[in-house]
């Protein structure tokens, strides 16, 4: 197996430019990823996952080719094609590359194949989710740990990330990809959380037909089925969710001293 390592690839002149899209709104990408976007002979995009608006970035002339119906083994050979014929390439992916999009298996073959290629991170939907919902995901005293994971589905889960032992540290959890598994998920997470726990359901977040469904998280389940949502949906299953006006973080505590920064005398 093809080992990813930095010694194997060349930032200075990268053939394919793989570009976070951020969760939906074409703004939401960031500039270095709109500038390679602009630049691009070609683009390949999964249509049902970036939405269209989001090419107005692109070239007049560029090619546009959406993969929603395609095979990796076809559009990654595609992409590797048309790189080795000396175009720009972009790869515009959901959210950031480096979450559930299949990142690994097209550096590997890229690798492979001796095309070189740059990744440009982008906002990942549970940073657009706590955005939308006015929340630090990690509040002082509460919970500073935040669980990015899924649900057993298509793709295997390994045993010892099951999401019943992950709920035990009661962290911010952030669940992928699992609408079609809610009430499975539900009670995993309920064997560790409280089922008044708050529960957000975020649903194509930075899209025109976002929802975002505050509640508990005994009402995940029942929230999902209520707004027929089988996919693109984000669960936040966090204490911070409610709050607490009195959490503080110590860096910017008075009593605090740093290198930047004597302690107090008040």
């Amino acid at each position: 197996m093809t080992q990813l390592s930095t010694d194997r690839v060349s930032h200075d002149s990268p053939q394919v430019c793989i570009v976070g899209a951020g969760p939906g709104a074409p703004d939401l990408i960031t500039v270095r990823g709109q500038t390679l976007l602009s630049q691009a002979d070609v683009v390949f995009y999964t249509g049902s996952l970036v939405p269209e608006q989001m090419l107005a970035h692109c070239r007049p002339d560029a090619e546009i080719i959406d993969t929603r119906s395609l095979v990796l083994e076809t559009w990654r050979s595609q992409i590797v094609d048309r790189a080795k014929a000396g175009k720009t390439v972009v790869r515009l992916q959901d959210g950031d590359p480096c979450l559930y999009g299949a990142l690994h298996e097209l550096m590997v073959y890229l690798l492979d194949e001796d095309v070189s290629f740059e990744v440009v991170p982008g906002v990942s939907a549970f940073q657009a989710a706590a955005a939308r919902l006015q929340t630090e995901l990690t509040v002082p005293k509460l919970v500073q740990t935040i669980i990015l994971t899924r649900t057993q589905g298509q793709t295997d889960v390994p045993n010892r990330e099951n999401l019943a032992e992950l709920a035990a540290h009661q962290a911010s959890l952030c669940l992928y990809l699992s609408a079609h598994h809610c009430a499975k998920a539900q009670a995993q997470l309920l064997e560790h959380y409280s089922a008044e726990t708050p529960m957000a359901l975020c649903y194509r977040l930075g899209w025109p037909d976002e929802q975002v469904v505050v509640g508990s998280l005994s009402q995940m389940a029942d929230l999902t089925r209520e707004a027929n949502l089988t996919r693109t949906v984000l669960y936040v299953i966090s204490p911070a969710l409610a709050g607490a006006a009195d959490a503080r973080s110590r860096l910017y505590s008075p009593d605090h001293a740093h290198i930047f920064r004597r302690k107090s005398r008040a």
